[in-house]
């Protein structure tokens, strides 16, 4: 299959939840065609700096488990996501404290069309780890690709900057279904497609369905249905 017919080609591969590398799915993408994007990077950069002694013995050994990306592997996706979202899309970028507080502006250094526009707190209304301080939130950095434009392209403006949600945790990186909704509600319409290529739970997969969005996402190690063609959907990323 040449390169131009497998771009082309994407209509089997929507609303499904696909088993690759999220690198190799966002090469069959055209650029430009993506309304909103979702990007989750497991980085084992964070957990380093936390450093539990009992990691993955009493506590965290699913998120332990998991496959980590590297600077170079967030580098990558974040490089293909720039191509295929398309001209005031927006690229919602999930990161902990530690991300907050040193910063991924070098991430988007490349890219003079990208802008970080907002950020909103998720507050996850249960205690989680930590040392010092206890960890209950993690953070949502908004995005927007040039033109940088707000209230053509974000219709709800009832969404907070602190959104409690407790979620049923069935995954180790479950993100909550109220936020993405509203979110997904706010900048897109029927028809419109959204990216996640490290889908993890696939929740956002489960709002597209509801909302009436085509999707288009997957997971190394929650996806069910193979990328066709593709000779190296487990590459290691470690």
């Amino acid at each position: 299959m040449d390169t131009k017919t497998a771009k082309a080609n994407i209509t089997s591969l929507k609303n499904k939840k696909l088993l690759c590398n999220g690198i190799n799915l966002l090469a069959r993408l055209d650029s430009d065609s993506v309304r909103v994007a979702f990007f989750d990077p497991q980085y084992r950069g964070v957990l380093d700096k936390l450093s539990y002694g009992n990691e993955g013995v009493s506590r965290g050994s699913e998120r332990c488990n998991l496959p980590q990306m590297s600077e170079e592997i967030i580098a990558e996706f974040l490089a293909g996501i720039h191509r295929v979202l398309a001209p005031n899309g927006y690229l919602f970028l999930w990161i902990d404290k530690f991300h907050l507080l040193e910063g991924v502006k070098e991430w988007f250094a490349p890219y003079h069309d990208l802008y970080i526009v907002d950020m909103i707190t998720w507050d996850k209304l249960k205690i989680g780890m930590g040392y010092r301080t206890r960890r209950r939130s993690e953070y949502l950095i908004i995005i927007q690709k040039h033109p940088k434009l707000a209230k053509a392209t974000w219709r709800l403006h009832n969404i907070p900057d602190v959104w409690a949600e407790r979620i049923i945790k069935n995954h180790t990186h479950t993100k909550p279904h109220g936020l993405q909704k509203r979110l997904l509600e706010a900048t897109t319409y029927k028809g419109d497609l959204v990216l996640d290529p490290a889908s993890g739970s696939f929740s956002v997969f489960a709002v597209c369905r509801e909302l009436g969005r085509d999707f288009i996402g997957c997971d190394l190690v929650y996806g069910e249905v193979c990328l066709p063609e593709t000779l190296d959907s487990k590459r290691d990323i470690q």
